[in-house]
């Protein structure tokens, strides 16, 4: 599994001091079938904790997810500021989950060599691990 962030999501990251370990966390739960919301065309939101703190009071993220093979955190916000996407903004990252997870190990190494996207750092081990039932 290839995760990366783009160059925005890493500047909220940052300011919010969101850890990779917990970008790792938010794609093993979704591959192991714990999604927060399916937007629909691989776009995902997922839950993320705020430092010290549980996912619940934490942030969302929009996820462009393809299971097994790709996740790029593309935005990130607390729940407190902003409400549900609106219908032509989810149509919009619907079209660009399309692109950017159908780009291929050449456009992603010319993405990450540019800067726009950097890749977070998760130990295959642990996105495959087996959860309590045993299940990967």
């Amino acid at each position: 599994m290839q995760v990366y962030k783009t160059k925005g999501f890493a500047r909220f990251a940052r300011r919010e001091r969101i850890e990779e370990d917990a970008l790792c966390e938010a794609v093993l739960r979704a591959e192991r079938g714990l999604v927060n919301a399916d937007l629909g065309g691989e776009v995902i939101k997922q839950r993320v904790p705020r430092p010290g703190q549980g996912r619940s009071g934490g942030y969302r993220t929009i996820v462009f997810y393809r299971t097994e093979t790709r996740a790029v955190f593309v935005d990130g916000f607390a729940k407190s500021d902003q409400d549900n996407i609106d219908d032509d903004d989810l149509e919009r990252l619907r079209e660009l989950a399309t692109e950017f997870l159908g780009y291929n190990a050449s456009d992603v190494e010319q993405l990450v060599e540019a800067g726009a996207w950097i890749e977070v750092k998760c130990d295959d081990e642990e996105v495959r691990k087996p959860d309590r039932a045993g299940r990967t």
